[in-house]
């Protein structure tokens, strides 16, 4: 199941943008760009600043996420998004002695389909075990003839034996990452990912990461979402065709 927690993210975030966007615009030196920002100040500016679309001085806040219970289909999409900082669990170190997957609703609901699926995922884990095992008695005997003491010889021939036998898992496995974005490029993901034209699994992740940063940074992401909530649906043809639902929702959200 997705479980997406947030992290870290900048402190006194929202000040910190005010103050960078002052600089731009006023005389003031360094030292002086935080006087009379108080609270009621801050806001002003703020939502001045996320209204006419200066998104600069945001790249100065940062928000690093831990996701887990999401396939390898996701993160592939994922680490597309380049400006951003990415540490996922790793097959080549971590062995899979029983990998967990992620199951499609659409796979769900159709129960021939589901038990083709988890069939097909239970194969997957039964040849990863036995070709990992071949593997790695290939690999530990060819350290001991090379005369590597035993603990070595085993440490090395396991870790070279998964390496391989990963190539046997499919997309549907399921995946732990911590990434780190900041805040202009977390609005570039919500315009992308939160759309309903996104595979469902990573709408569903922008969605979840979004209710997470309006909690602390509501001004911040007060027009945070799909294209379609602050102008026209920008897929042309390929439109859902729910401008209004899809409006609703993230406006109730935003709310």
């Amino acid at each position: 199941m997705l479980k997406v927690e947030l992290l870290r993210y900048t402190p006194d975030g929202e000040k910190l943008v005010a103050a960078a966007a002052k600089l731009c615009y006023s005389p003031v030196g360094i030292s002086q760009i935080e006087e009379d920002l108080n609270d009621d100040k801050v806001e002003l500016f703020l939502n001045h600043l996320m209204d006419m679309g200066h998104e600069s001085p945001i790249e100065h806040v940062n928000f690093t996420f831990g996701v887990e219970g999401v396939s390898r289909t996701l993160t592939h999409q994922l680490v597309r998004h380049r400006i951003a900082s990415y540490s996922q669990q790793s097959q080549r170190y971590v062995r899979l002695s029983q990998f967990d997957y992620i199951l499609p609703p659409s796979v769900e609901k159709n129960e021939k389909a589901k038990q083709i699926f988890i069939k097909a995922m239970e194969e997957d884990q039964k040849y990863y075990d036995e070709i990992s095992s071949l593997l790695y008695n290939d690999h530990y005997n060819r350290y001991i003839e090379e005369g590597l003491k035993e603990k070595e010889a085993k440490r090395k021939a396991e870790k070279e034996a998964i390496e391989d036998a990963r190539y046997i898992f499919p997309n549907a496995c399921e995946t732990k990452i911590v990434f780190t974005m900041n805040t202009r490029s977390l609005l570039n993901f919500f315009r992308l990912r939160c759309c309903n034209r996104a595979q469902w699994e990573i709408r569903e992740l922008a969605i979840q990461m979004l209710l997470e940063v309006k909690k602390v940074y509501p001004i911040l992401f007060k027009n945070a979402g799909p294209n379609c909530i602050n102008g026209p649906c920008p897929e042309g043809i390929m439109t859902c065709g729910k401008i209004v639902e899809v409006r609703e929702k993230f406006t109730k959200e935003n709310n």
